[in-house]
């Protein structure tokens, strides 16, 4: 069994300040694979006490130099690629490929992408042509918490460290305590690629311990957090006394409204492979299946099919099918929510509850639809974080808009139309961060976030790091020497 109890700090792996072994478990089999350590308030001081003398410098480092080093890192990182897929997927249940192609893969890409935003960026400007005196600077905010989720670990650290450190600031990372292993990995690379000392540092632990800890730290100036809404809500409230930036990405109840006029059978089965992709567990999956009543029974049968098509298999294994959920609580709470749905009188077509056939340990759910869900009930309205697809008919467009904005969050809808017109007329009506159009993925660097209970930063390109910068007005500035 692997043992990584150590936290890196101070460019140093050192041992935690009270031993508190903790076992990471493997979803496909339910047996712990890993021992990491959980730390305490004295560690995430050690880490804070590291970052803040790293700052000094690390702030004063020329740009150029630090996005040289994340090219390194970049070069690093696609070295041991391999051996980050295994991590990713031993921990949180992802099959192989999709661990290769889509979760390493994610992290590499925004590494690329956010040194590409960097080297265009200008951190020092006039303000104005006709301002000559008055000049606008750029700063690194200071030290960072950084506290991310399981559900695509690469793709969060990524996202999270690599525009902080890019833009001279440094970093207190937090991963999520059920799939730490793969942060460990990104350690390794960070230390690899010889970052000054106190630049990165890494400690594993609970919400309740390091992440409160963190999130109150006075001498934390800025905390970004991506997981589940009601812990974003404690995280900004923790960090309400010392005034600090609080970036938060949160969950989300995506709407993906069928208009008549598209490919029906197109549209449905990309929709109902987007809502199970990676078990079902994204902040951005199409959970709510909106569908104009002209092709709604056309609609219903065609996601039954599919769903009954996925294939559920152990994440070791080759091919495209879903692995298990992450974890039995995890595991439990989807299970109670499909009961719901059943309760509530939605017409369950297709899975339901317990194991899907041939599987009698792991974390593993059938792959779920629901038909004739009313957006009242609590599966179109609560975050189920599973592979379970809710389909609710609509008459009208302003019917389908009114449904899709009927939500505590606003994270991304989608939009499936053969009208051009009306998809940008909807587009601009829908309360999210993100929409996305006829299947079109999202372009590099492309900002992601949201509205309302998903969050209030951005992620991704110029707009994700601008979040770890200052703004500095300076009149009476002069360019002559």
């Amino acid at each position: 069994m692997l043992r990584k109890t150590n936290f890196y700090i101070n460019g140093d792996w050192i041992a935690p300040t009270m031993p508190n072994d903790y076992e990471v478990i493997n979803p496909a089999n339910e047996k712990p694979f890993a021992i990491i350590s959980l730390g305490s308030k004295t560690d995430v001081d050690k880490a804070v006490d590291a970052a803040n003398a790293a700052f000094e410098t690390w702030r004063t480092v020329p740009h150029g130099d630090r996005v040289a080093k994340l090219k390194l890192l970049a070069k690093i990182y696609d070295a041991r690629s391999d051996e980050m897929a295994e991590a990713i997927s031993s921990e949180m249940g992802a099959p192989i490929k999709l661990a290769v192609k889509a979760q390493t893969a994610s992290g590499l890409g925004h590494i690329k992408a956010f040194v590409r935003a960097l080297e265009e960026f200008k951190f020092e400007n006039q303000l104005r042509d006709d301002t000559p005196d008055e000049y606008i600077i750029h700063e690194p905010i200071g030290v960072c918490g950084l506290i991310t989720p399981w559900n695509w670990p690469m793709n969060q650290v990524a996202l999270k460290v690599i525009p902080a450190i890019g833009v001279g600031c440094t970093v207190i990372l937090k991963p999520a305590e059920i799939a730490p292993m793969s942060s460990i990995l990104f350690a390794e690379f960070m230390d690899e690629a010889e970052f000054p000392r106190g630049v990165f540092n890494l400690l594993n632990g609970d919400g309740p311990g390091v992440g409160e800890a963190m999130s109150a730290h006075p001498d934390i100036d800025m905390l970004s957090f991506t997981g589940s809404t009601r812990a974003g809500k404690l995280v900004t409230k923790a960090g309400a006394d010392n005034v600090k930036r609080v970036v938060l990405e949160l969950g989300g109840k995506g709407a993906n409204i069928i208009f008549a006029d598209t490919d029906v059978p197109r549209a449905v089965r990309r929709g109902v492979s987007h809502c199970f992709n990676n078990s079902g567990q994204s902040c951005n999956a199409p959970t709510r299946m909106l569908v104009e009543r002209a092709v709604y029974d056309k609609a219903v049968e065609i996601a039954r099919e599919a769903a009954e098509a996925t294939l559920v298999g152990m994440p070791e294994k080759e091919g495209s099918h879903i692995g298990p959920l992450v974890s039995k609580i995890q595991f439990d709470k989807v299970q109670d929510l499909i009961g719901v749905g059943v309760a509530e009188g939605a017409r369950l077509i297709a899975g339901g509850l317990g194991r899907p056939e041939g599987f009698n340990k792991g974390y593993f759910v059938r792959p779920t639809v629901f038909a004739d869900v009313t957006n009242e009930m609590r599966i179109a309205r609560e975050e189920i974080f599973g592979p379970v697809l809710s389909i609710i008919p609509f008459e009208t467009e302003d019917e389908a808009v009114k449904i899709s904005n009927d939500t505590s969050y606003g994270l991304t809808d989608y939009v499936q139309t053969g009208d051009n017109n009306r998809l940008q007329r909807v587009a601009r009506q829908l309360r999210a961060g993100m929409v996305q159009a006829n299947g079109a993925a999202r372009a590099s660097g492309s900002p992601f976030g949201g509205y309302k209970q998903s969050g209030n930063g951005r992620e991704g390109g110029i707009h994700g790091f601008m979040e770890y910068l200052e703004v500095k007005a300076i009149s009476g500035w002069s360019s002559e020497y």
